[in-house]
């Protein structure tokens, strides 16, 4: 008899140390994001940006550093994401709300505002004639246009500066801008956080936006990996 309470004690209390951790905290021997990813774009930075699913539109965004072969997360701050949630990049339609998982490098950065203190990336300061063009006619579809030619329609391109909160400061995040596809997304951002989700950018507070530009390194290359905890857009699959 007193063998069974033990037995069932101690059952009782592995059921209950399971149930004390969420279901969605990996193990503690779980290696580190990075380590899981399929890819890192071959730097000794990188930028997480985790969702739950594909319908989530807050999320986490982690930086990392690569130390002596072992990735070490350097930050992290709450994130949000598309008012639609998230879809593959690959498959993304323009004005969809959505943002684009996978793995994207950081061409450049920008702001509203004056270059934050120690900030290394390369930064343009925005002004009244600077508008990122999305406008799927334009030659300059998906790039900075300054000022906004003929061939890019105001109602199909974003005054920067109208946007003085979220575009504070930002980075560019380099989805569909290297060989631009007509009608998949343009003007892909980390930002600062708005009133809300975003239209397909991701963005988080604005103290955390200083840290992370004060944390990237161009020289180490760092990308960012967008994607959802699980599933066919998991971070893990890029």
């Amino acid at each position: 008899m007193r063998t069974s309470l033990v037995t069932g004690s101690v059952l009782l209390a592995l059921v209950g140390s399971s149930a004390a951790r969420p279901a969605d905290t990996p193990p503690a021997d779980t290696p580190p994001l990075p380590e899981r990813l399929a890819g890192t774009g071959g730097g000794s930075q990188l930028i997480t940006a985790e969702a739950a699913g594909t319908g989530s539109t807050t999320g986490t965004v982690s930086w990392w550093n690569l130390k002596s072969g072992k990735w070490v997360r350097a930050g992290s701050a709450p994130a949000r994401f598309g008012a639609k949630g998230l879809a593959e990049g690959d498959e993304r339609v323009q004005s969809t709300n959505t943002t684009p998982t996978g793995l994207y490098d950081l061409p450049y950065a920008f702001g509203v505002e004056a270059v934050p203190a120690g900030t290394r990336y390369p930064y343009r300061r925005a002004g009244d004639r600077s508008w990122w063009c999305q406008d799927n006619e334009a030659r300059a579809y998906n790039r900075w246009v300054e000022p906004r030619p003929a061939d890019c329609r105001a109602g199909e391109a974003e005054h920067l500066v109208a946007y003085p909160e979220q575009y504070a400061r930002a980075l560019v995040i380099g989805f569909n801008y290297d060989r631009p596809v007509r009608g998949r997304g343009a003007g892909i951002f980390l930002h600062v956080n708005g009133s809300g989700a975003t239209a397909g950018c991701v963005s988080v507070p604005a103290p955390s936006m200083d840290r992370i530009l004060a944390w990237a390194d161009p020289a180490r290359r760092p990308h960012i990996a967008i994607g959802t905890r699980s599933g066919t857009t998991a971070i893990t699959r890029y």
